[in-house]
């Protein structure tokens, strides 16, 4: 009897690599922006995913013995997740194993953002030390008010972490939530009460551009925006367009609309401290994700039943 087959698309680790190649035949995509896998379409029972094309509807429709879609982190907006479910086809997804290193990279963004330290070393490498005295002030972030966008398990992990820094924290999320932290039902009341922006909410329509030229503008000329969630919350061009009109103070960024291009309009901006989206990126954490992404292909192909069903797919 022959190994059931799994679809590849976009990049493994040789530690992924080694368990799959035990229980799966392995085929791979051209690439990762939703090329056709041709000939194997008949024959594929499994997809692995890692790549900004995702697994849209039509691949989908494209493989009829696929049973489960295995995505390499804790979003999943690239996987058509309708389609997938309409077929009868579990999405499994990476939660939990990256809330530390991506909540650590929101606080990374905050503070090196409000102390201007991307800024600062570019000051000190430029030799201006000696020549133009000490750098300008900064600001710092005991005393003010932090909203958080999204709070799920890593928007959690950030408000935890944030209690050190003598902060008053507060959040909007689509649900209210038994948790100490001031609520708000509003995203442009709570930024016109923040100092700070922080987000964390999931990618897709929903979220898409929630973060706008209202929310921008009610965040203010003093406030930092910082964003570890999707490149998508944000409009873009409207927060170019307020960080050059100083309508908004600064922004943080490991996230960007079209990844892995980045508008040359930002890049030239001294307000924005950005990351080429390396919050879950650490050894560690990167093996953890691999590993769980791995047992969900492996436990569903023995079982039936995967570790970590995205929402959508929990009664299936």
């Amino acid at each position: 009897m022959s190994d059931p087959r799994l679809l590849m698309i976009g990049p493994a680790t040789e530690r992924m690599l080694c368990r799959l190649s035990g229980v799966f035949e392995i085929h791979r995509m051209a690439d990762d922006r939703g090329a056709s896998p041709g000939a194997d379409a008949a024959i594929i029972e499994y997809i692995y995913v890692n790549g900004h094309g995702g697994v849209p509807g039509d691949l989908i429709a494209a493989l009829p013995r696929l049973r489960l879609i295995s995505n390499y982190g804790v979003g999943y907006d690239t996987v058509n997740v309708e389609a997938a479910v309409a077929r009868g086809v579990v999405v499994t997804h990476t939660p939990d194993v990256l809330n530390d290193d991506v909540a650590n990279t929101a606080i990374l963004l905050m503070l090196a953002t409000s102390r201007n330290f991307l800024s600062d070393s570019g000051y000190i490498r430029a030799g201006r030390w000696p020549v133009e005295g000490d750098a300008p002030l900064s600001s710092a972030v005991r005393g003010k008010t932090v909203g958080i966008l999204g709070l799920g398990r890593i928007g959690l992990e950030v408000a935890r972490k944030l209690s050190v820094f003598g902060v008053e924290t507060v959040y909007h999320n689509r649900h209210r939530r038994d948790v100490p932290y001031g609520y708000y039902g509003d995203l442009v009341e709570m930024a016109r009460d923040c100092d700070i922006l922080i987000c964390v909410a999931p990618g897709g329509e929903a979220t898409r551009g929630i973060v706008g030229r209202e929310v921008i503008e009610a965040l203010g000329a003093d406030g930092i925006l910082v964003n570890v969630g999707r490149g998508s919350i944000v409009d873009e061009p409207e927060l170019i367009s307020a960080l050059r009109q100083g309508r908004l103070g600064k922004a943080g960024l490991d996230v960007f609309a079209n990844e892995p291009e980045v508008p040359p309009e930002l890049l030239a901006l001294e307000n924005a401290t950005l990351l080429p989206h390396v919050a879950s990126a650490t050894v560690e954490t990167r093996d953890a994700m691999g590993d769980l992404a791995v047992e969900n292909l492996i436990q569903f192909h023995a079982t039936g039943r995967a570790l970590t069903p995205v929402p959508e797919c929990d009664a299936m």
